[in-house]
């Protein structure tokens, strides 16, 4: 049999140890489809004393992480996280070193991934990244492999297990958002300090990434437009629901001649579409191409054995000698496109407004509303809150996004709003 896969492991903590984990219950069939064994060979962590289940004492312990790059190993795995710091100095010298590097960090390759790219094939060896998107399922290969044949059209889908887990669980209970955030805090499915994923910032990280994949082009997080969750109301689902919706947060990108869309924001998702009836912590990913037509990737987005799966299929990859540009094409041949300008998207829009329950307030939105532009399908007020105020939820006929964004301009500062509104578009 071949020589093992020799890897170096940064990073002990859930999904670092589900690695190990699945390595040694899975060895033989691993080994099996891999041609060759995959061992772990050195390991470095914060904490060396911290019991993490599993047998470190087989292995090397490195202090230094970065050092890890200098190790005798075949694969460096990076499971510490973070956009910059430890992980992309591992990064960088483990490319330079000519050895292959594994990693499940978003944020990074959002930010630094076409350096890597270059870097990776610089040195003729692979960059790999199946576990930063969606854990467990196989949407970084489905698009890189599977469907490239297809131009793609557009890419969307409900990219973070923690916001879909809050608004599945308001939809399911009828309960508000702080109190939901706070129950997925304690069971786990939600961090301490949750602003990166309730403010849609790690499913930023992950569209940037797919779109890269999806349209040729390099990535691009800054140009994202990101919005998250935190403001969505119960009364909002509640209204959703009543039209024939579901409040998802949605990421889409989509190419044109105008340039590269990127947005991730809440979206009332129509009770027929396959996104409308994924709930919970699951993940899922629509890639529609001009060929192959709507694919559906879905299932668990994170946790210990999805995201361990994804990082021990990427390694069986390299072991098989299999594996090439990370982004699908040489990264010198990424398109670097520009931001399309959102305005001119058509579209139907969500408008709710907290205002006072006074004469002339309705009038006022709906002077506003003509005034830009914006075409009304339907308005409903709803009962008076304790606060004396009222709530108020606009759907809108079919128009471009600008005139929606300059009827809200001219209710700025009005003295009827009692509260920001809120802008959610229909997925259509």
């Amino acid at each position: 049999m071949a020589q093992a896969l020799r890897v170096a492991l940064a990073g002990l903590g859930t999904v670092g140890g589900g690695v190990i984990r699945v390595l040694d219950e899975n060895r033989e069939l691993i080994t099996r489809r891999a041609g060759r064994p995959i061992d772990v060979v050195a390991v470095s962590a914060r904490d060396r004393a911290k019991n993490r289940g599993v047998d470190l004492s087989r292995f090397q312990w490195i202090d230094d992480t970065a050092a890890m790059a200098d190790v005798h190993a075949d694969v460096v795995v990076e499971l510490i996280g973070g956009s910059d710091g430890p992980a992309l100095a591992l990064a960088r010298r483990t490319l330079a070193a000519g050895k292959g590097f594994v990693t499940a960090n978003k944020a990074m390759l959002a930010h630094h991934g076409l350096e890597l790219a270059r870097a990776a094939e610089g040195a003729g060896v692979a960059l790999k990244f199946e576990a930063a998107v969606a854990g467990g399922i196989p949407v970084i290969k489905g698009l890189r492999e599977g469907a490239a044949a297809n131009e793609i059209a557009r890419v969307y889908g409900i990219l973070n297990g923690t916001c879909n887990f809050i608004l599945s669980k308001m939809e399911a209970e009828a309960r508000d958002f702080a109190e939901v955030l706070a129950e997925a805090q304690a069971l786990g499915f939600a961090e301490a300090d949750p602003s990166f994923d309730i403010d849609g910032v790690d499913a930023a990280h992950k569209l940037s990434i797919l779109a890269s994949l999806a349209f040729g082009t390099a990535p691009a997080f800054g140009d994202v437009a990101i919005s998250g969750i935190r403001h969505v109301l119960a009364a909002d689902i509640a209204e959703a629901a009543a039209l024939g919706y579901r409040v998802r947060l949605v990421g889409i990108a989509e190419a044109d001649t105008h340039g590269l869309f990127q947005r991730v924001h809440a979206h009332l998702v129509p009770n027929d579409h396959p996104l409308a009836h994924v709930t919970g912590a699951t993940n899922a990913v629509v890639a529609e191409g001009n060929f192959v037509g709507r694919l559906l990737f879905q299932g668990a987005g994170a946790g210990e054995g999805p995201t361990a799966s994804a990082v021990v299929a990427d390694l069986i990859d390299i072991a098989r000698g299999e594996f090439g540009p990370p982004y699908a094409m040489p990264a010198d041949a990424l398109a670097v496109s520009g931001a399309a300008d959102s305005g001119e998207r058509r579209g139907r829009a969500y408008l709710r407004f907290a205002v006072a329950d006074r004469v002339g307030v309705l009038a006022e939105i709906a002077a506003a509303m003509r005034d830009a532009g914006v075409s009304i399908e339907s308005l409903i007020q709803r009962g008076a809150h304790a606060d004396g105020s009222v709530l108020v939820a606009i759907v809108t006929h079919e128009g471009p996004e600008r005139c929606v964004a300059a009827a809200l301009e001219r209710l700025r500062g009005s003295q009827s709003l009692t509260g920001e509104p809120m802008w959610m578009h229909i997925l259509g």
